[in-house]
């Protein structure tokens, strides 16, 4: 008699698995390129639609990296000379002094009465006051905190420019204190001492002693809103940042 045998069951089948293959980098490469091909065209056309002036910096920057950054300052406040203002770079200039006024906390509340346009002179900032006084007390040469903010800050980013500075006081037709024609302080007092009062200010700022070359007070008699004299707004203190060249 055959002892009873044990049914270990069905077999199993083992399988033995080939390795995993890793894909290979390749692609990468190839996608690298191309994001580097695109900015490359990108910069390609945006050079092609830029300004003389902006298109020459570049170039400098790219011929002396080191030399070139010295020469024209690290952006507002550097140690260089910055960018001169002709007829083909005013409106970059123009462009950075409004980016650095948007970057005041207060711009908000002075951005009417802020104006910067450019003229057959240069490049003009008229600092227009309201009825309460915004950039100078009322009737009074003195700054007011919002005035000595602003021509500080206008003088960080004028300060490395060759160009030559001119600053003008204007007023409306309201007689100052109803002062006589011959009184001692008139509207022409007034007007000059507040131009004065942003030299000063702009002085503390480092603006070359040279570089302010004109003084004006006009009273009223360039008035901004000619159709009615006794607007606040006539009354203002421009910054003119002349043409190279002009003196």
């Amino acid at each position: 008699m055959k002892p009873p045998t044990v049914d270990d069951g069905p077999a199993i089948a083992v399988r033995s698995r080939a390795p995993h293959q890793r894909h290979g980098g390749a692609w990468k490469v190839a996608y690298a390129d191309f994001v580097t091909a695109l900015m490359a065209l990108f910069i390609v056309l945006w050079m092609m639609n830029a300004s003389a002036a902006v298109k020459e910096n570049i170039q400098g920057y790219f011929r002396d990296p080191r030399g070139y950054s010295k020469a024209i300052g690290a952006g507002s406040g550097g140690a260089g000379e910055g960018l001169s203002i002709d007829k083909h770079s005013v409106r970059d200039v123009q462009n950075q002094i409004e980016l650095a006024l948007r970057s005041m906390p207060e711009f908000q509340r002075l951005r009417d009465n802020v104006l910067i346009s450019v003229t057959g002179e240069g490049l003009r900032i008229d600092l227009v006051e309201n009825e309460q006084g915004m950039f100078f007390l009322t009737g009074d040469p003195t700054p007011t905190d919002a005035g000595a903010k602003l021509m500080r800050m206008l003088g960080t980013e004028l300060r490395n420019m060759p160009n030559k500075i001119a600053i003008e006081g204007h007023t409306d037709s309201r007689p100052f204190r109803n002062s006589a024609p011959d009184s001692l302080y008139t509207n022409w007092e007034l007007a000059s001492d507040r131009a004065n009062a942003a030299r000063r200010l702009l002085y503390t700022s480092g603006i070359r002693t040279d570089q302010i070359v004109e003084v004006r007070g006009f009273a009223d008699n360039r008035l901004m809103n000619e159709g009615d004299p006794n607007d606040a707004r006539n009354r203002r203190v421009s910054v003119v940042v002349k043409f190279s060249g002009q003196h």
